[in-house]
């Protein structure tokens, strides 16, 4: 009798583990590309700050091949297109990043990650007429990015992006 409960009781215990093993992965969400994107971005972004450019660079490469997948998948969303042209920018293709900034305001024109980080490319490519107009769309805005953008077209501060 006691070999019969002995069995049981490691039967019961294994189907249950088995069950749990099995049910607990069915009910993980599927983490999308944007998002993994996103989170190699914020590693990319503290790897440059502590100067580790290699590092960052190919965290850079790996959010921009997310970003063009989940582009594929879910074409014009404006955040997609935002980060799409901040990797790009970050890998030097200046030129192709600006079209990808363009695109996200075509989208949604107040755009606010899009019209400053449109603003610091046109910093750095020497348009400050163009960097002041996306100054002028993000006044009204109340938020961070229009005095950042203020002091990178002042020359008061450098972009950390």
């Amino acid at each position: 009798m006691k070999k019969l409960l002995s069995i049981l009781t490691i039967l019961t215990l294994t189907s249950s583990t088995v069950f749990a093993a099995g049910s607990s992965s069915d009910s993980q969400p599927k983490v999308s590309d944007y998002k993994k994107a996103v989170k190699l971005i914020k590693s990319a972004k503290k790897y440059e700050s502590d100067g580790k450019n290699d590092k960052a660079e190919k965290k850079y490469k790996q959010a921009q091949k997310l970003l063009l997948k989940s582009n594929d998948k879910k074409p014009n969303n404006a955040d997609t297109l935002n980060y799409l042209g901040f990797t790009t920018r970050k890998l030097g293709d200046f030129e192709n990043g600006e079209k990808y900034y363009l695109q996200g305001l075509a989208i949604e024109p107040n755009h606010i990650g899009i019209n400053e980080y449109l603003g610091e490319l046109y910093v750095v490519t020497n348009r400050m007429d163009l960097a002041k107009e996306r100054l002028q769309i993000l006044k009204g805005c109340s938020c961070e990015e229009y005095s950042e953008l203020k002091e990178i077209i002042e020359g008061t501060k450098k972009s950390k992006y």
